[in-house]
């Protein structure tokens, strides 16, 4: 089919932090050259924002180089921190409160801000299109346009008006653009669908560690003024996880009476019976926490997966034509459990490397080795290579010996100890037999702090277009019934945080996997969990998925 194309010198992937990042440096670099590049950012989000989610406390260590005047500009940094709580939960009434002295250097927060990505990103995107940039929300990018010599030179972008059979739609019908650019940029965020690809194609990740992921489920509250404090952040490690099934909470005290409460599962988990979503709904009932969320009222829900694999699960960067950013690169520090500081330094490094290279002009097709190069000088680098040992160290050890080696590492080497643990061990792989793991019995939700997932869904405005193929591939519909239920009970009606995955019963006495498509989320968490990877998340049509106002 002749598709209607569009010429752009640069076509970036997605409209988060590193995207629009990226944008802003590659304009601001012609405009000091007194030359103009055409650059393109497409958002399979329906605006900028919709499908941001993040804790979050940010760093504004990219930002001051990429806006100096941030404040005098009006960025949404309204909140700063004000003050670090750190627990350990013992139990579903127990805590220790971790003194300040022993806890790792990276935890601390001072000079941060508690911030919404979203909003973050709606104004990053005002500052692109101030300086030229044209941004297109709307559009999801399906594929990479690869040519033979094996070249990226652009996207495609789905088609729209599809049926469920992937027949067009009488009158609705309009297939996807080709964007053509001589360089592509892609920032799609935790496990994109085409970074995942080009990973493959040009086996990037071959002399890295595999990537690790945690599952992140949010909610925001409004709550009782008499209960805020404004810049108060709470971290928390232990109950209701433990060091076979890990991860962590956090609750931010936001502007306007509101908290932002979350809990990130460790995709590592072992036990197949675990569900993130009921594990976060009984964490919000531990009195630490519960303490403030009583008498508010839930106003927003969503889940996102996030890379965490860190420096030694970077992968190459580069490829004929374009290059890995963001979390699609594996660029978040969890010692710190930031990512939105080092996406966007890692987007402003490509983009410096490409505007040189056509400023100078070049014609693209060419591998970025200026973009590795300066990554590796850079202090996204230096930041990243000393946090290399925090996510093994609690795989490895557990989160009390896992954590006193992070203490040692970071307070005393200054995250230089001179030993890399390594973890290569997929996530996937992990997942015990369900005979070989006890069964978790998760107390039914109350209605006032803990919720179902449908009530939760509906709070994350998600909305797709029914009558489309399915975004959730099947490589075998088999191995869900023969396979993985028998096995593992099939995990993916737990892991999933939205009800997307249901065993239902035939009428022939048998039993098949529902897939409730219209309620995912675009967390990307079957894409990475499903312990015989035949899931595979590719982009629906744009516009759907959540919608989030400020997450």
């Amino acid at each position: 089919m002749e598709r209607e194309f569009m010429d752009f010198d640069v076509v970036i992937v997605g409209a988060g932090p590193a995207g629009l990042s990226a944008a802003c440096r590659l304009k601001q670099k012609a405009a000091a050259a007194g030359q103009e590049l055409s650059v393109c950012v497409v958002e399979k989000g329906s605006e900028v924002g919709a499908h941001s989610l993040s804790g979050a406390v940010f760093e504004t260590r990219a930002l001051d180089e990429l806006f100096p005047d941030w404040k005098e500009l009006g960025a949404p940094l309204n909140t700063p921190v004000t003050g670090d709580d750190i627990y350990l939960f013992t139990g579903p009434e127990k805590a220790q409160k971790i003194p300040g002295l022993f806890v790792p250097k990276t935890m601390h927060n001072e000079g941060n801000y508690i911030i919404s990505l979203g909003n973050l990103c709606r104004w990053l995107a005002e500052q692109a299109e101030n300086l030229g940039v044209e941004i297109y929300p709307g559009f999801a990018a399906q594929d990479a346009l690869i040519n033979d010599d094996g070249v990226v030179y652009g996207i495609l972008t789905g088609d729209m008006g599809v049926d469920r059979d992937g027949n067009p739609k009488d009158g609705m019908y309009t297939p996807g653009m080709e964007l053509r650019a001589k360089y592509t940029l892609f920032a799609e965020g935790c496990r994109g669908h085409i970074g995942k690809r080009l990973q493959a194609r040009y086996e990037l990740d071959k002399d890295s560690d595999p990537q690790h992921y945690g599952l992140g489920i949010k909610e925001l509250w409004d709550i009782d003024p008499a209960k805020h404090k404004p810049g108060l952040v709470v971290h928390t490690a232990g109950w209701p996880l433990d060091n076979d099934n890990p991860g962590g909470s956090f609750l931010y005290h936001l502007e306007n009476n509101q908290v932002a409460v979350g809990l990130i599962v460790d995709l590592s988990y072992s036990n197949p019976h675990l569900s993130p979503f009921e594990e976060f709904q009984r964490y919000k009932h531990h009195p630490v926490v519960r303490q403030y969320l009583e008498g508010g009222t839930r106003v927003a829900y969503g889940a996102r997966a996030i890379t965490k694999g860190g420096f030694n699960s970077v992968p190459k960067m580069v490829f004929p034509g374009g290059a890995l950013i963001g979390c699609d690169l594996g660029t978040l520090n969890f010692a710190k459990i930031k990512g939105n500081h080092t996406a966007m330094k890692s987007g402003m490094l490509a983009a410096e490397a490409v505007a040189d290279a056509l400023l100078a002009g070049g014609q693209g097709g060419d591998e970025l080795t200026a973009y590795t190069e300066s990554y590796k000088s850079s202090w996204l680098y230096d930041e990243l290579y000393r946090s290399r040992n925090f996510g093994p160290a609690i795989h490895k050890f557990g989160a009390t010996l896992g954590g006193a080696f992070n203490y040692i590492d970071q307070n005393i080497f200054g995250g230089k100890i001179p030993v890399t643990l390594r973890d290569t061990v997929p996530d996937y792989a992990k997942l015990k037999k369900v005979n070989e793991a006890p069964k978790i019995l998760y107390p039914k939700p109350d209605g006032k702090l803990s919720f179902d997932r449908l009530s939760s869904v509906f709070l994350s405005n998600t909305a797709h277009e029914a009558n489309q193929p399915v975004h959730l591939v099947l490589a075998d519909p088999n191995i869900s019934i023969e396979k993985h239920l028998p096995l593992y009970d099939e995990p993916a009606q737990r892991y999933c945080p939205a009800g997307v995955y249901e065993i239902v019963d035939n009428d022939d006495g048998g039993k098949r996997i529902q897939i409730n498509a219209e309620n995912c989320v675009h967390c990307k968490t079957c894409d990475i969990k499903d312990p015989s990877q035949n899931i595979t998340w590719i982009a629906p049509e744009g516009g759907g998925g959540p919608n989030y106002p400020n997450m």
